[in-house]
């Protein structure tokens, strides 16, 4: 069984174990005259000298964007300051354009499974904060993990972001226990092929132990970039306290051996404008020091209400909906060549306008409260946060296949070695969709047979007829072809 906690204390023994995690020399390493990458002064200058761009120069940075080129800080800086409705729309379309180059009309989807919501921690955003007392405490058991997992996978999932607190209960090991549960554990056609992982930063060592297991893509979002106000709602003392144990979180996983690592923000904590030149200084950075190799996915979640949670109420810098879609389409010519992960603390309108501005990636069917999919219920009170998307996995497919775009599961391509740096140089030369529409063909046509509504699977027959013309020859269109008639007599986990 699963330990249940009603309020968590700092034991002398929990003391002890959050004095032991930060390795200072696994700061220094990174830095250079003793400075990280990340120039608060130098950020505001970009914005300020790039506060009134006119139209010709906002329209070169589009075409920069649309040859796939990383755009500088001076530039995305003159994107964020443009006030012309008329270049937005353009920037809108060629954020969609540019995404449909390099991935296609494909949306990979995911599920979140928070795992634990432990945490020595005392964010004072977070409904996982350590003082919260209305937070009920849980760190599932490995029979509980496993009714989790079915749960997911009997929906038609096959891709998670595994969620855990930070707390000595829910350390590497325990970490890598669960991702090996979460492959293991198997229902009929049904299966997890990739496990994702959100947690707190870790020392070399033991990320070298989630690598071993198989570990999909790391992800550690700064929250935000801007030092005094992370200082301000990161109390010293606490493991998140330390910015910089934080910033180089990816840094330490790229030595590991993990090469997919995401970044991202929490938007509303700060300036929208710092957060957004923050992330691609944090993309530039990695790429400098790992041949070329940034962050396989950026992630930009907007502040939500969360139980027992006042900070939340007013803040200061809250995002409005049309902010929300210009920083989404920023990010995407800044990056064209990266992964973007939409979620569900979005509305469904405001899902479907923002993904057509470049997201490659979507969750949906999410239940965040610990214990939430077995129970089929929200429990507020085991939730980090409040979501405002709440349709079936079923619901949101049928949606995307109705304005053409077609859902995929694949992970052939980590299982294929498809990663850090050779998907880097693919992404850039913009031909991921050569190998992964295919695939994405595949394990759509796997959820149409196992696990669709007939509405669902009408839609999704007639897209996949369609997507199969698209593809560039007629051998290829074939070989697919004959891959689906396999899967429509039970075969699985085709790919290409």
């Amino acid at each position: 069984m699963g330990a249940t906690i009603e309020q968590q204390e700092i034991s002398p023994k929990v003391q002890e174990w959050i004095d032991s995690v930060i390795k200072q020399d696994e700061i220094d390493r990174y830095l250079e005259d003793g400075k990280c990458f990340i120039d608060e002064a130098a950020i505001w200058r970009y914005l300020e000298e790039n506060s009134k761009p006119d139209d010709a120069r906002i329209r070169d940075i589009i075409a920069k964007s649309r040859a796939l080129q990383r755009l500088e800080p001076d530039e995305t800086a003159a994107l964020l300051h443009c006030t012309n409705d008329d270049l937005w729309e353009e920037i809108y379309a060629a954020g969609l354009e540019i995404k449909q180059e390099v991935y296609g009309r494909r949306i990979v989807f995911f599920a979140p499974l928070y795992v634990a919501n432990l945490c020595v921690n005392n964010c004072a955003y977070c409904g996982f904060r350590r003082d919260n007392k209305a937070q009920e405490r849980k760190c599932l058991g490995h029979d509980e993990l496993r009714d989790e997992i079915r749960a997911l996978v009997s929906a038609g999932h096959k891709r998670l972001i595994m969620v855990y607190g930070e707390h000595p209960k829910t350390g590497a090991d325990f970490i890598a226990d669960s991702i090996r549960i979460a492959y293991e554990t198997k229902v009929d056609n049904g299966e997890i092929r990739r496990a994702n992982v959100n947690a707190a930063p870790m020392c070399i060592e033991d990320l070298r132990k989630l690598h071993e297991v198989g570990i999909g893509t790391y992800q550690v979002f700064q929250e935000t970039y801007h030092r005094p106000t992370y200082e301000k709602l990161h109390p010293q003392g606490t493991i998140k306290g330390n910015y910089l144990w934080r910033l180089y979180a990816l840094h330490r996983a790229q030595e590991a051996g993990v090469d997919d690592v995401a970044i991202g923000a929490l938007f509303g904590l700060y300036d929208h404008r710092f957060e957004v030149m923050g992330l691609l200084m944090h993309a530039i950075d990695l790429e400098k020091r790992f041949d070329g190799v940034g962050p396989h996915t950026i992630s930009f979640p907007r502040l939500e209400p969360a139980v027992n949670t006042p900070w939340l109420e007013n803040p200061e810098h809250k995002i409005r909906d049309d902010q929300f879609k210009k920083l989404v389409a920023t990010i995407r010519l800044s990056v064209p060549y990266t992964g973007m992960i939409l979620t569900c603390r979005e509305t469904p309108d405001m899902r479907k306008d923002v993904l057509m501005v470049g997201c490659t990636q979507i969750d949906a069917g999410s239940n965040i409260a610990i214990g939430g999919y077995k129970a089929a219920a929200i429990a507020s009170e085991k939730q980090q946060f409040i979501l405002s998307d709440n349709r079936s996995l079923d619901e949101v497919i049928r949606q995307l296949a109705e304005m053409g775009l077609i859902t995929s599961f694949c992970t052939a391509g980590y299982r294929c070695g498809r990663t850090g740096e050779y998907f880097m140089k693919i992404a850039k030369a913009g031909k991921v969709h050569c190998m992964c529409m295919p695939n994405a063909i595949l394990t759509f046509q796997e959820y149409l047979e196992d696990f669709a509504s007939p509405e669902t699977r009408a839609v999704g027959e007639t897209l996949i007829e369609q997507e199969i013309e698209q593809l560039p020859v007629q051998e290829l269109k074939d070989h697919v072809r004959g891959l689906l008639a396999r899967v429509k007599t039970g075969e699985r986990d085709l790919y290409i």
